[in-house]
């Protein structure tokens, strides 16, 4: 990092001490995935402040703070241990300290630990104050270039360990209008690959490492992806987050009904393209992505007879 330890915790205290910190908090602090200097100086400022970090894993997060410069008692918080030690955060708040938790990478409570520690909490009558990070959900959405998507998203995480439930949970991902992101460990990617080739030709982005030394995105059919793994022996190595794009905007689609795109056109008058399609959507059933695509034909169409006629 440019900025030596002290100098950061500075910045830090200038950029972000005009904010309040009440004591008697949880601070739900996400960390780097893997990139150090992706660090908010909100999050570095408020674990200089706090008396307490739960933790994940406390030999990990002992090297977190370090490389930042910070050295604070760790209370370990994890999945096995996480209804039990909660009582004791709940106790430490009670008495007036600021705890921060932090999971090993990202955002708390987003597969991973966090979610039971902010529910004790917030059902004791506490308050829970999230500070936000780097994720890898958004970070791969934001390289995924899917054209004519509207932002709509479901995460799954991770599917299951089990071969018949995972299969059927892909099975059901063609079924889906939506992007879809999912979490992957390297012991389960070569599993899940050979899984993913039921959605045929649907394209998906991977993403390997995001933020890391070895990062690396790559766009392929999902049929394709065990030939991508097995063409590097690294590849199978790392955390991966992969999106199952929408079906694809570009060729031809199925014709939608006509009393579909009547209501499509009456809504076109009434309100802009973005807001037609997902009412449209909600009235008719049909997927958003073949209304957003007739709805743009019908814009340029409309485009194209203005400029026919001056």
């Amino acid at each position: 990092m440019s900025a030596s330890p002290p100098s950061l915790l500075i910045a830090a205290r200038e950029a972000a001490a005009h904010q309040h910190y009440p004591q008697g908090a949880l601070y739900m602090v996400a960390t780097p995935i893997g990139n150090l200097a992706d660090i908010g100086l909100r999050a570095l400022h408020v674990m200089s402040l706090a008396d307490t970090v739960a933790c994940e894993d406390t030999r990990h997060t002992a090297g977190l703070l370090q490389g930042y410069g910070l050295h604070k008692p760790l209370l370990a918080v994890h999945e096995h241990n996480e209804a039990e030690a909660a009582l004791t955060v709940v106790q430490r708040l009670q008495e007036g300290q600021r705890v921060v938790y932090v999971s090993d990478a990202g955002t708390p409570g987003v597969s991973d630990p966090g979610a039971r520690l902010a529910q004790a909490v917030v059902a004791a009558g506490l308050r829970c104050v999230p500070l936000p990070g780097p994720s890898s959900i958004t970070a791969l959405l934001s390289v995924a270039g899917q054209a004519g998507w509207d932002g709509q998203f479901v995460f799954r995480g991770f599917l299951s360990p089990k071969a018949t439930e995972r299969q059927r949970d892909v099975q059901a991902l063609g079924a889906e209008a939506r992007a879809t992101v999912l979490l992957e460990a390297p012991h389960r990617i070569e599993a899940l690959a050979k899984d993913m080739a039921l959605l045929g030709e649907r394209t998906l982005t991977v993403g390997r490492e995001l933020t890391k030394q070895f990062e690396e995105v790559a766009q392929m059919p999902a049929n394709g992806f065990t030939a991508w793994l097995q063409a590097s022996a690294h590849r199978t190595r790392g955390e991966f987050v992969l999106m199952v794009h929408p079906e694809s905007s570009d060729g031809p689609r199925e014709g939608l009904p006509a009393d579909s795109l009547r209501v499509l056109d009456l809504l076109l008058v009434e309100m802009p393209m973005k807001s037609a399609v997902r009412l449209c959507a909600e009235i008719t059933g049909q997927a958003r992505n073949a209304l957003y695509d007739a709805a743009l034909a019908r814009k340029k169409a409309g485009e194209s007879g203005e400029s026919d006629s001056d």
